[in-house]
């Protein structure tokens, strides 16, 4: 379906509701620049590097595009889906028994659940959702369940130092936003529905971040303007 959900005046913050899982292959596609492209990226370091039977877990998996690209790749590996949306878990069942892939779902707040002795941890835009007092912590937490050499491997928004920078390429993101069919008036009502929802962090923030957390490596893999990917190894300095 057509992501169409901001075109009507916004009632409430953002939240990942059936009225956006019932749209966000297409709104996500539409408004992260290179999603696939980076998704794939993504996808093709982790069936390369992973062990045989490794233990991975999407944590914030929303529709699972990622663990049913890296499934058809690695059938071999142990993948782990978690969401709090009953919304995208169901699109997630119904999506990865289409595909005829196993992968366990659960609903879940990432934040409260237990997870321990994974190979891989995933957080694709998540992580910017976390309240800023709670998400050190929490990486804090991915950090001390990876097994040994584990990778923590996550996607976030970025915000700019420089406040010149910064405008222009909010400015530049804007402009691909309407080259991807929003309107002027969409972009401000889902800037206006995210506001003290989603708060971004800098490269430097996010990498320090896992770095305080005791990841050795970490690397930004992927990146487009205020967008990236980013992978930390556990032990590997």
């Amino acid at each position: 379906m057509r992501d169409e959900v901001f075109k009507k005046p916004i009632k409430k913050q953002f939240e990942f509701d059936e009225s956006v899982a019932s749209v966000f292959d297409d709104m996500i596609a539409r408004s992260v620049p290179f999603y696939s492209v980076s998704t794939e990226l993504i996808v093709n370091l982790l069936a390369k590097t992973l062990a045989k039977n490794a233990k991975v877990i999407d944590l914030g998996c929303s529709t699972a595009n990622l663990l049913i690209n890296l499934a058809t790749k690695r059938p071999d590996l142990k993948l782990f889906g978690i969401d709090n949306s009953a919304a995208m878990i169901d699109i997630a069942t119904n999506k990865a028994t289409a595909f005829g892939v196993k992968i366990n779902f659960s609903k879940e707040d990432i934040l409260r659940a237990k997870f321990n002795k994974f190979d891989c941890v995933i957080l694709n835009y998540t992580l910017q959702f976390i309240r800023p007092i709670k998400r050190a912590e929490f990486v804090r937490k991915i950090y001390e369940n990876l097994n040994p050499n584990g990778v923590f491997v996550f996607s976030e928004k970025l915000i700019y130092e420089d406040k010149f920078l910064s405008a222009n390429l909010i400015e530049i993101y804007e402009n691909y936003k309407e080259q991807q069919g929003y309107s002027a008036y969409e972009i401000a009502q889902k800037r206006k529905a995210l506001e003290n929802v989603l708060i971004p962090y800098t490269q430097k923030e996010n990498e320090q971040m896992c770095q305080d957390a005791g990841f050795g490596l970490v690397e930004c893999i992927f990146k487009w303007a205020n967008f990236a990917s980013f992978i930390a190894q556990k032990g590997k300095k």
